[in-house]
């Protein structure tokens, strides 16, 4: 984390709440460590608390924004683009700020995309609309060249919407501009479907996939409800976690298997996938069972690579576990009908729902509080129910899964009735 210099402009946030200059949010949750911590002489992990600062780094008058979307679609990216905007325009006086389009492509001016401008006319309804009015891209681009560009057009603070592909490059964009000494800072915010940025509870979007989610398994319910031995199979985004998966079985309670990357599985071995699925469909004459997309890897064939972002590509393997249990029951002469249904893609274009709308303010309002301030190469994120100013290199290189011994998993076990037929 970086602290631009002195903050030398009295804030427009006149009798606000502002944040003490000492506040922290402590890491640890447990009052067990917290002792062993503090009785060891050491100091406690913490993150500085987000919101507002009675001094400002940036003069209001002069300041000048831009935004990034990067990656994916996600709900909620227009929620916190229009966060931003009405947050620096209305509570700072900020009166240049511009989107530039497709993600880092955009902040290469050799790829010849003009940015947009934004106030609160542009943003005034965007966040009931689903993608992004920025539109996005993966890839990466050279952070000097960026870095130039942002110079070059005037810009002291850099905003990027992103998961932990794209603050990775944030926190390259940052030590760049820290090399140069330019007082430019980087805010990121965590967009992440999978919810799996480390060092933050949650990231927007994964709220309304696991809400829309299921509607996804109430279909496959029905559907198997209405066929004779009928298996509902659907496949659910998750690459490398699984919370999608998880909370939104929980969510439906109506889902007898869950899959997913975190948990290693046997599908053929005695007592295992296809044995307890074959008691299911045995006891109560059908079954869903939800998929993450990076479960069971091992069963099909990696589409080998990577792509642009840099994730390795995966097999598409929902179509290979319903094959694979459709050959399963038809060579043993019991055969069963399977519905497959994928809504990843409808999923995460939409709009976000009403609490991840909330949340995707609140991330927008701290980004700009922070950017104001001059903090920079930090990630506004939520800990222990506070919103804090993570450093992005907390975060570079790490993934945040489900364990496979924690509560969450063990609520899915008790809910679905499966094992964990961990190998």
């Amino acid at each position: 984390m970086t602290k631009l210099g002195p903050r030398r402009f009295a804030s427009p946030l006149a009798g606000s709440h502002f944040v003490h200059p000492e506040d922290r949010v402590v890491v640890p949750w447990n009052a067990r460590e917290i002792a062993a911590t503090v009785a060891a002489g050491e100091p406690l992990a913490s993150y500085d608390v987000a919101g507002p600062r009675r001094d400002l780094f940036h003069n209001p008058e002069t300041a000048s924004a831009a935004i990034v979307t990067c990656g994916g679609l996600c709900p909620g990216l227009n929620d916190v683009i229009r966060a931003i905007t009405l947050g620096l325009w209305h509570n700072y006086g900020v009166r240049r700020i511009l989107g530039y389009r497709f993600g880092y492509a955009g902040l290469n001016p050799a790829n010849g995309y003009a940015p947009i401008p934004l106030d609160p006319e542009i943003v005034d309804d965007i966040h009931n609309k689903g993608g992004t009015i920025l539109g996005s891209s993966r890839g990466p681009e050279e952070p000097a060249d960026m870095v130039e560009y942002l110079h070059q057009q005037g810009i002291n603070m850099l905003f990027t919407i992103g998961g932990d592909g794209t603050q990775r490059g944030a926190h390259c964009i940052a030590e760049e501009i820290a090399r140069r000494g330019l007082p430019i800072n980087v805010i990121g915010i965590p967009k992440s479907i999978d919810n799996d940025i480390v060092c933050i509870e949650k990231t927007f979007g994964f709220e309304t996939a696991v809400s829309e989610s299921r509607d996804a398994l109430v279909a496959a319910h029905n559907e198997a409800k209405g066929a004779p031995r009928g298996i509902g199979l659907v496949k659910l985004m998750g690459r490398h976690s699984g919370f999608i998966a998880a909370c939104a079985a929980l969510a439906n309670s109506e889902v007898d298997l869950v899959l997913i990357p975190e948990v290693n599985v046997d599908f053929t071995a005695p007592g295992g996938v296809l044995d307890y699925l074959g008691w299911r469909l045995d006891t109560r004459g059908h079954a869903v069972v939800v998929v993450a997309e990076g479960a069971c890897q091992d069963l099909a064939v990696a589409a080998g690579g990577t792509d642009p972002s840099g994730n390795f590509k995966l097999a598409d393997v929902g179509p290979v576990i319903r094959d694979r249990i459709a050959e399963h029951f038809k060579s043993i002469g019991a055969p069963c009908t399977i519905k497959y249904i994928d809504p990843s893609y409808m999923i995460r274009s939409l709009p976000a729902t009403a609490d991840d709308s909330v949340f995707c303010l609140q991330l927008g309002q701290h980004a700009a509080h922070a950017a104001m301030a001059g903090y920079s190469d930090i990630l506004i994120g939520l800990w222990n129910g506070r919103f804090t100013h993570v450093p992005l290199a907390d975060t570079a290189g790490r993934r945040r899964t489900i364990d496979p011994d924690g509560w969450l998993w063990q609520s899915v076990l008790y809910s679905t009735g499966q094992t964990s037929w961990s190998r």
